[in-house]
């Protein structure tokens, strides 16, 4: 292993100009043009691809194309989960999805952070902060999560939120950046209800954060 990618697997400053990250680059680009190509392929095709693609990935895991991400080797998605067209994951460090998440169209799950000192940028440093999304989260359209963050299991981001920090569980998050909005009941227990919006039979604030905020699939 080359000195670069240890440094990017350490989570270190490191030049992403290198010949072994541009081989498993070039890898991943072949693979996401495979499987963006493949979408009147049978399952069975479709999934290989995947398998290939993605570090770790879950039984009926599906991801509409077009799907992006750096390398894909460093991304785990559990069991269950469904990711909406036009999804963009940088793994220049882990992205671990868990289990049963939702997450909509054009989510950006970004893990790679540039120098803020120019001459340190232009020459190309940076690093790899990663990103941990837990069971049964639903990433409404367009949410983007930056680097080093994450979120716990059962929590809702509405469209168009930008994720800069930890999010609990439990949770109904949006703007940008984001913040907690309230905390969700299970519907077990006299919430929403299982396939209502967030926010459904609760206040004014709350109701009015998911139709203009969204949390749209």
């Amino acid at each position: 292993m080359g000195e670069n990618k240890r440094r990017m697997l350490a989570g270190e400053w490191y030049i992403p100009e290198d010949e072994e990250l541009a081989a498993e680059s070039a890898r991943r680009a072949e693979l996401c043009a495979a499987y963006n190509a493949a979408g009147t392929a049978s399952a069975v095709e479709r999934r290989a691809i995947l398998a290939e693609l993605i570090g770790e990935l879950g039984d009926e895991v599906r991801i509409r194309p077009p799907f992006q991400c750096d390398y894909g080797t460093y991304i785990s998605i559990g069991a269950h989960t469904f990711i909406n067209f036009g999804a963009v994951f940088l793994d220049a460090a882990p992205i671990t999805v868990g289990r049963h998440v939702q997450i909509g169209p054009n989510v950006q799950l970004l893990t790679p952070q540039h120098e803020l000192d120019a001459g340190l940028r232009r020459a190309g440093w940076e690093k790899g902060s990663p990103i941990v999304i837990g069971d049964n989260v639903w990433l409404g359209g367009g949410v983007i999560v930056c680097p080093g963050v994450t979120i716990g299991a059962d929590t809702v981001v509405g469209a168009g939120a930008v994720v800069t920090k930890d999010l609990p569980s439990g949770v109904l998050a949006v703007g940008n950046p984001a913040r907690v909005l309230r905390t969700l009941v299970d519907p077990a227990h006299g919430g929403a209800g299982e396939g209502a919006p967030a926010g459904a039979g609760e206040g004014a604030e709350a109701n009015e954060a998911v139709e203009a905020g969204g949390v749209s699939r």
